[in-house]
């Protein structure tokens, strides 16, 4: 196994101190300008990098962002949205050389469990928090650890009154990114009444998470402005999973009146209960309209191409990763909204039949 160049090898390969090279490698006075550039070329061409866990014990930056998700790891790898959010975290750490430590845990629990080692070990120097609670200790725990920290779709605006969110315009007490869930859902609604659907469900993500419950919230309040019945226009839960997707979209389409347009809160199941309806001779667009919330290739490559809502997740996922650094460099903080999904109508929507 090969070794790792030293600040001993570089020394000597420099022909200057240990000390020197020390204080050239890390942008500390004592050495020329001159001197400075001869060690940083011998340093690049021997291949070395500074030790992260020696640069943490010494009370330097650690070069690294944690992201903890605290969701049923079965869930994770059908679904495109976490990696297209990695994926846009990833495109601006890279560009600055921070490292993404991940890791899937049960529950918030464990999470905050995670969050409270990493910081004692100074493995991180912030951290990325995704699915924000209804009720979320996690805001207060990383904000008294002093841990830098951005919340990925918490609420943003003012009086939205999110757990530690300061609501009234208080300053949040840690960033956040957020998308607005809540005119969002109204579009779609709007887009689907306007075709002429009365009974229509939503397939929803997990009970407990503050989107879910944003989204639940505009359903009921949309469907009671355009004064359809609430018996007719709701909201089930699901884990997020193509088999409850599947199983919900079974259980409402074998009621006595069926839905005839389904919301649903991913791609993945969006896809399921559009294989589900086909299963059941029941035609789409025909006698049910599907809507997915996340647009994906998916939604673009099945058939019949599915109505959905457009939004760009890598944009998401850089637009947070930026303000984990904004943070990192002393910014106070604050919270950013991103662009609003578009409803893209394809064609999964049409009016329902004259019969339903």
């Amino acid at each position: 196994m090969a070794r790792r160049p030293t600040i001993k090898d570089i020394a000597r390969r420099a022909g200057v101190s240990e000390s020197a090279v020390s204080f050239a490698l890390n942008g500390r006075p004592g050495v020329s300008e001159q001197t400075r550039a001869r060690i940083r070329r011998v340093a690049e061409e021997l291949g070395w990098q500074p030790n992260s866990a020696a640069r943490a014990l010494s009370g330097e930056r650690s070069g690294a962002v944690g992201l903890v998700l605290a969701r049923p790891a079965h869930t994770l790898g059908v679904e495109s949205f976490f990696l297209q959010l990695v994926s846009g975290i990833q495109e601006v750490l890279s560009a600055e050389r921070i490292a993404l430590l991940f890791q899937v845990v049960e529950d918030i629990e464990a999470e905050c469990a995670v969050h409270r080692r990493w910081w004692a070990e100074r493995r991180v120097d912030g951290v990325l928090v995704v699915d924000p609670r209804t009720s979320d200790p996690r805001p207060e725990l990383l904000a008294g650890l002093g841990l830098p920290a951005v919340l990925i779709g918490g609420y943003g605006g003012e009086g939205d009154g999110g757990e530690g969110d300061g609501g009234g315009g208080e300053r949040p007490s840690v960033s956040r990114v957020w998308a607005d869930d809540t005119r969002a859902m109204t579009e779609v609604l709007d887009h689907l009444h306007g075709l002429g659907h009365r009974r229509i469900v939503h397939i929803a993500g997990l009970p407990g998470l503050a989107h879910t419950a944003r989204r639940v919230a505009a359903l009921r309040a949309e469907a009671e402005r355009l004064g359809l019945p609430a018996g007719q226009v709701r909201s089930v839960p699901t884990d997020y999973s193509d088999t409850e997707g599947a199983a919900a979209t079974r259980r409402v389409l074998a009621e006595p009146e069926p839905p005839t347009a389904l919301v649903y809160d991913s791609d993945v199941m969006a896809v399921a209960g559009s294989a589900v309806a086909a299963e059941l001779g029941i035609p789409v667009p025909g006698r049910l309209s599907i809507v997915a919330w996340d647009d994906s290739a998916l939604c673009r490559v099945t058939h019949p191409r599915l109505t959905a809502l457009v939004r760009d997740t890598a944009g998401f996922g850089r637009l947070a990763a930026e303000e984990l650094l904004a943070v990192l460099a002393g910014g106070p903080p604050r919270a950013r909204e991103s662009e609003l999904p578009r409803l893209e109508p394809r064609e999964s929507t049409s009016p329902p039949p004259a019969a339903y």
